[in-house]
């Protein structure tokens, strides 16, 4: 007596598709579109709106800003401090980078692309306030750079704490000179 367990199985046999094969593929194919268009809003809805996406970089026109001249604009709801900066200015902030005082250590040429142009966000490292040294009234504090009246902090001319009880420099913003007279921010 031979049973069908006992014959050998040929790697070439082939079984037909069924009527029922073609719906369980059909039905997963439409399951899988379904799926994809209902969770695509919500993959959607995870992108940055119009008004972020268009504050994350800012351009500014740097032809109309004079050498020792300091302007602030807003990028990412913080005021940005861009100072363009005298010989003078410069000399004495790579001058301050010998400096073995300094309580947040950094050279100048790190926190700088061009020599002339200093751009630095404008918020006290310590508790978030705007330090004054943008108009030329403003006190500067004793190395020319920014002073925040709140608690002292000073600045010297290349954005490093030098006094006070802020924990590091001003931060850099990243940004990229596109052309000769245009900076881009974020």
């Amino acid at each position: 007596m031979s049973s069908t367990l006992d014959t050998p199985r040929s790697d070439k046999c082939l079984v037909a598709p069924t009527r029922r094969d073609f719906l369980y593929v059909a039905t997963g194919a439409w399951t899988a579109t379904g799926a994809t268009f209902a969770i695509w809003p919500i993959i959607d809805s995870m992108n940055p709106s119009a008004d972020v996406a268009a504050l994350s970089t800012t351009e500014l026109d740097l032809a109309d800003i004079s050498v020792g001249q300091r302007v602030t604009i807003m990028w990412q709801g913080k005021p940005v401090f861009i100072d363009r900066r005298t010989p003078e200015q410069i000399a004495r902030a790579r001058a301050g980078d010998l400096d073995p005082d300094l309580i947040d250590p950094a050279r100048d040429a790190d926190r700088v692309v061009r020599p002339e142009w200093l751009i630095i966000v404008g918020i006290c490292t310590h508790l978030g306030c705007v330090p004054l040294g943008q108009r030329p009234t403003d006190t500067k504090g004793s190395y020319g750079g920014w002073f925040c009246p709140c608690h002292g902090s000073v600045y010297d001319t290349s954005g490093r704490i030098r006094q006070g009880p802020a924990p590091r420099n001003l931060d850099v913003p990243p940004y990229t000179f596109p052309s000769a007279q245009r900076v881009r921010i974020g």
